[in-house]
């Protein structure tokens, strides 16, 4: 068994959930270099697009360790730079920056979110979590506020397709979409992924966290999207490579 394969099998058979998984993905990569930690990386996206079950796990806890955990891997900002010098092309699009694809104006959604809700934020952010009414629930999930969404995401009623509506919804501010790939409960299921990845609205740098997890199907289907960043179907074609080689 190779390193990144023993690393990658102590990293998924941890219990406690994505929360346990993703810190301790933070810790591994703290503790290399920053080539290291990149050719790891690379790795496990092979490993992960070759098929591997506990790889593709894996990855899921980089990605989000990226994300969430970055303040606590000194190097961070050095590993697209280690990425670039060692070729590693499946890591350094990783860290792939830029406006979103598409854009809507904050004072516009501020307005239609006033033409929807009248009530106080801090009402409305505990009828989200609250409410068992499916049709309140709908109506929050059109919310802009990013606060609104966080709760409606918490809520233990709330189903899949409606999360995945959310993630879909277009035109969309990105930071509700951005609380869905924050979201512990949400952030495996690989219709949600695949919704937020295909949304031209979602920013750039969490889009390409998100498109190593995707399935060759979705990378397929990405990589020839118009709508979407051209950096994300770059990814997609390379990580198609990886898959074929």
């Amino acid at each position: 068994m190779s390193e990144s394969a023993r690393i990658v099998r102590r990293i998924v058979v941890l219990s406690g959930g994505d929360d346990v998984r993703r810190k301790a993905a933070a810790r591994v990569l703290a503790e290399l270099d920053p080539t290291d930690a990149a050719t790891l990386l690379h790795e496990v996206q092979v490993l992960a697009r070759k098929g591997h079950s506990d790889a593709a796990e894996a990855m899921h806890a980089f990605s989000r360790a990226l994300e969430l955990e970055a303040e606590g891997i000194p190097h961070v900002d050095l590993l697209r730079r280690a990425a670039a010098l060692t070729g590693t092309q499946t890591v350094e699009l990783l860290f792939s920056e830029g406006e979103a694809a598409a854009a809507y104006d904050a004072t516009a959604a501020a307005r239609a979110d006033a033409k929807l809700f009248n009530q106080p934020l801090g009402v409305l952010k505990s009828r989200a979590r609250l409410t068992q009414n499916p049709d309140e629930m709908a109506r929050f999930a059109v919310a802009s506020n990013a606060a609104v969404v966080r709760e409606l995401l918490r809520n233990a009623r709330l189903t899949e397709d409606l999360v995945v509506r959310i993630a879909a919804r277009r035109p969309a501010r990105p930071e509700p979409l951005v609380e869905i790939w924050r979201s512990d409960r949400w952030t495996t299921r690989p219709s949600v992924r695949r919704a937020l990845a295909f949304n031209p609205y979602l920013p750039v740098e969490v889009g390409a966290r998100i498109v190593p997890l995707l399935s060759k199907a979705d990378l397929t289907e990405l990589s020839r999207d118009s709508s979407v960043h051209a950096s994300l179907r770059e990814q997609a074609i390379t990580l198609l490579r990886v898959s074929s080689a």
